[in-house]
């Protein structure tokens, strides 16, 4: 018979749909023709497909070639789709049982000599193969990657001659195994090597606990930086099945991945000269942007006045609804973008208010840069101070005493920090199923009741302060993460007291205004 399928895996967004590879041979002057709404890389196919089965020991059939990709109307790039035509070329020359193509999906790159090459891609399509119940057969060196789903029955291949033997029943490919490598949780830093901000270093641990958005404000060199990359460290890991949807996100945009690193919480730090299209994804074929890179960790914007005010403004939906949304002419890409967005900014554009080099009107140019929609979608602000050197130094490095030593030395480690950050998630979860950061309005007037005198005191500083309804509601979430850190049933007014001291920026602009 001189007709053969077989099965493939695309790349829309995180999905790998199905593709049937369908090759029939016919009759009349030899030919190539590939079908099916191939893109240029696709269609390259045709001559490393020919020249890797000659030079794999096969006879290249001299007849009519012609490859259908089905579905027709859906794009397909990149040479992910070698190996199914090579082998669909030679199940039609007769050379493979038919029968044996139904329980396979193939993927890879093929050299001109045979061999097998790396795709991006690899996990989400080992996924979508256990799920119908078919082996896939890819290149060894994404084995390590594939191998991350768990029984899966991915199979590894060094060339396509390998492939054909094992279809055969001759030799047997190897199944993909995950090798044990040291994790590197341990490079986040601790909370312990920040000296002094125990505000912000609260404030941070509430972020944490909640899955809020923290903008940290302050002059230079107090550590603004050095909280930001702290956050991971008291991150609770990864379940399963978000470190799936992370690793897939990753290996779609061609990172490496192996058993020590695949649940990580990512931590992604753009430039300030970063574009729109870098932040949300973009292209032709609509690639994966910072914010889809940052999902379920932190996307933390360093100098947030320098970047470009349509470009902090383009966040602005997937902080609400946790997801973007790429539309183009030929297709609609979904990516997860539920991220914690960490903002560090001066107060002033000569780096401190303090200094007086400008004055009131040169500072509201300066932080209007950043605009008041996207300010109300930061639940936490918090100004970070310097620190009294002279104190701080003088205890450093006071050696008279072991309890001086003692004092000096006692701030909490991350560890300490992550254990109540943990609790206080697994009460949220129990009782709400999802983080505080997420609550709905409706879940917002079950889970946040207030006393008559504690709604009175919000409402009252809500409109001292000139506030949003969302950041209301913001306000609220924040102070029921600090009774989940207190352990409190109910929110009490010291609660949204301090939740209401976490919007120090709000105050400043205020103050500003006022003048």
């Amino acid at each position: 018979m001189s007709l053969s399928v077989v099965y493939t895996r695309a790349n829309i967004g995180i999905d790998a749909p199905l593709v049937t590879i369908e090759v029939h041979l016919s009759n009349g002057l030899p030919a190539f023709q590939l079908v099916g709404l191939p893109e240029t890389s696709v269609k390259e196919s045709r001559d490393r497909v020919k020249s890797a089965l000659i030079n794999a020991g096969f006879e290249f059939p001299s007849k009519r070639i012609t490859v259908n990709m089905a579905p027709a109307d859906l794009p397909k790039g990149g040479g992910r789709f070698d190996l199914a035509i090579a082998i669909g070329i030679i199940a039609a020359s007769e050379e493979i049982p038919l029968v044996q193509l139904e329980h396979y999906e193939f993927v890879g790159e093929l050299a001109l000599s045979g061999a097998l090459r790396p795709i991006q891609g690899a996990l989400p399509m080992a996924h979508a193969a256990k799920k119908s119940k078919r082996q896939l057969v890819l290149p060894a060196q994404n084995a390590q990657e594939a191998a991350l789903v768990k029984d899966a029955g991915v199979l590894s291949a060094k060339n396509v001659f390998d492939v054909y033997l094992h279809l055969i029943g001759k030799q047997s490919l190897d199944e993909a195994e995950i090798t044990k490598q040291a994790s590197s949780h341990t490079d986040y830093g601790d909370m312990s090597d920040i000296i002094e901000q125990h505000h912000a270093k609260r404030a941070l641990e509430i972020c944490a606990s909640g899955g809020h958005n923290l903008l940290l404000f302050g002059p230079a060199g107090t550590g603004k930086s050095m909280l930001a990359n702290r956050l991971l460290s008291i991150l609770p890991d990864l379940c399963e099945e978000d470190a799936l949807t992370v690793a897939s996100i990753r290996s779609i945009a061609g990172e490496t991945i192996h058993a020590g690193n695949w649940k990580r919480r990512p931590f992604r730090q753009p430039h300030h000269s970063s574009s729109a299209a870098a932040l949300v994804g973009g292209g032709s074929y609509p690639k994966p942007g910072e914010i889809t890179l940052a999902h379920k960790g932190v996307l933390f914007l360093d100098e947030l006045p320098e970047f470009g005010r349509h470009v902090l403004d383009v966040m602005r939906e997937p902080l609400e609804t946790g997801e973007i949304n790429l539309s183009r002419a030929s297709q609609k890409i979904t990516y997860p973008a539920d991220f914690q967005l960490i903002a560090a900014m001066n107060p002033s554009p000569t780096g401190d208010v303090e200094d007086k080099r400008a004055n009131a009107d040169q500072i509201m140019r300066y932080l209007n840069k950043v605009s008041g929609p996207l300010l109300d979608r930061i639940d936490l602000q918090v100004n970070v101070p310097r620190v009294n050197l002279q104190k701080t130094l003088s205890q450093m490095h006071n050696d008279d005493s072991a309890e001086t030593q003692r004092t000096s030395s006692k701030a909490e480690s991350s560890q300490i920090i992550k254990k109540r950050v943990q609790h206080a998630q697994d009460l949220q979860f129990n009782r709400q199923g999802c983080l505080n950061a997420s609550l709905s309005n409706a879940q917002i007037k079950e889970v946040c009741r207030l006393k008559a005198n504690d709604h009175l005191f919000i409402t009252q500083a809500i409109d001292a302060l000139g506030l949003s309804m969302r950041a209301y509601h913001r306000t609220l979430k924040v102070s029921r993460s600090i009774a989940d850190l207190d352990m409190s049933t109910n929110i009490k007014q010291c609660h949204i007291a301090e939740a209401l001291s976490y919007r120090s920026f709000d105050r400043l602009l205020h103050q500003l205004i006022s003048q």
